[in-house]
Formats: C-alpha cells, sequence, structure tokens
C-alpha cells in the first residue's frame, strides 16, 4: 500500500460523521431535530383538534338607517334600492277543451213545396237521416249508435253534439232530399258521446327477402262511439217564415 493511500484511509476514519455525506440523498431528505417550544405555546392544543366553535361567532348589529328602505317613495329620494321581491305564482287555471264553432243559420226563405209538406212530415213517426260526419254518411234513427272510423279529439263521455249537417231526412211516406245538403233549420238531430271502443290487436309481420330476422309490428285503433238521443223534425220553421 502507498504512503498517499494509507494517509486518505486514516484521514477517513478520523473525520466526524457530520462531514460524511451521502451524495445520492437530497438535502430536503435529512431530517433536523425538532426545536424546543416554549412554555406559553406547548399549553395550547394543536391546530389539527381545534375546532371551528370554539369561538364565539361576533355578529355587528344592523342600524335602522342601514335597513333598506321598503317605501319606493323614501328608496327615490335617497337614492337606495328597494329590496327584490319574488312574484308569487298564480294558480294554474283548470284546462278548458276547445269547442267547435257554431255555424250560423241560413237566411233564405224556405220553397214553396217544403212550406207545404213539412208539416206531413212532422206529424209521421219513425224518422230517418243521413247525417254526414267528417264528410262520411251515416243513415240512423233515434237510439242507432254509430261507431267513428276515427277517435275524435276534444270530446269525453257524456257531451252531447248537435249534428246540423244531413243530406236525407224522411218517413215512411215521405222524404227530403238536401241539394246537396238539408237546411238546418229543418230538424234537430243530436248523438250523445257513449265512450270509445278499440278493436282487436293487429300483428304485422315485416320480412325481407334472404333475411331470417322478422319484425312484428302490433297496432290497435280506438274509434269513438256515439248514440242518436234525439231527432226531430222542426215544423215550427214554417210558421216562423209566414
Amino acid at each position: 500500500m502507498s504512503r498517499a493511500l494509507l494517509r486518505s484511509v486514516l484521514e477517513l476514519r478520523s473525520a466526524p460523521v457530520s462531514r460524511l455525506v451521502v451524495p445520492f440523498l437530497r438535502p430536503s431528505t435529512i431530517t433536523t431535530p425538532p426545536t424546543p417550544l416554549p412554555a406559553a405555546a406547548t399549553s395550547s392544543p394543536p391546530l389539527s383538534r381545534r375546532l371551528f366553535n370554539t369561538t364565539a361567532q361576533h355578529v355587528e348589529p344592523l342600524a335602522q338607517q342601514d335597513l333598506p328602505p321598503t317605501d319606493p317613495i323614501t328608496a327615490a329620494l335617497t337614492g337606495a334600492a328597494l329590496p327584490r321581491t319574488h312574484p308569487t305564482r298564480s294558480p294554474t287555471a283548470p284546462r278548458v277543451l276547445p269547442t267547435a264553432p257554431t255555424t250560423p243559420l241560413p237566411t233564405t226563405p224556405l220553397s214553396p213545396s217544403v212550406v207545404a209538406l213539412l208539416p206531413a212530415l212532422a206529424a209521421q213517426p219513425g224518422h230517418y237521416i243521413s247525417v254526414h260526419i267528417h264528410g262520411r254518411p251515416y243513415l240512423v234513427t233515434q237510439g242507432d249508435s254509430i261507431r267513428l272510423p276515427f277517435r275524435m279529439p276534444g270530446v269525453v263521455p257524456g257531451d252531447v253534439l248537435r249534428l246540423d249537417r244531413a243530406s236525407v231526412l224522411g218517413s215512411r211516406d215521405l222524404t227530403l232530399r238536401g241539394a246537396p245538403h238539408v237546411d238546418p233549420r229543418l230538424f234537430e238531430c243530436r248523438a250523445v258521446v257513449t265512450g270509445t271502443e278499440a278493436e282487436p290487436e293487429r300483428v304485422m309481420v315485416k320480412k325481407k327477402r334472404r333475411c331470417r330476422r322478422a319484425k312484428h309490428v302490433r297496432s290497435q285503433h280506438r274509434y269513438t262511439m256515439l248514440r242518436v238521443c234525439e231527432l226531430r223534425v222542426c215544423a215550427e220553421a214554417v210558421e216562423q217564415q209566414a
């Protein structure tokens, strides 16, 4: 062993421990001994154990002049803003179903043949009428039921409908035909809505060629039911014209 190497080994053995710092350790990893705290600081509880409710909340009372004015005249004189008030919602009104517009009665005079034969038609029993509902004719008499081919909107069971469009009005011996419709002043026909009727459920199978998957489409339509509750011939129309 050379003399220089032996001298370096002896210096390393005699050197204090504080000088031997490992080169790959960072300065942040070196722990330092804690410094002693004064006696006043050690008596208080640690910060982690303190609670927010240990101290009483101090709220300063508002003076009378600090309150916002509620009078609009005072607010306009002082230049202060009125407190914001939230509008209260009014109770919702019940839903009103739309009503069909009433058709005005014609004012043209009746023909002489109608004036002569209408009292005889009104005196006979068993009247029948061919009423038109949405362009479809229905030959009915009093007490008959009508199943419309659709579901009529805006009606509920118990509503009474005035049917004022007809093409034929007659009895066993007399028949009054309109051109194209009978004057609505000559008759009164009313029907009451009895409810809705559902048809049997239909299943349509949709399948394409060379494809195993089949699609089943189910449909079930509903129809409005009516019952003719009143049918009479208005013979007083002739008296009013006379």
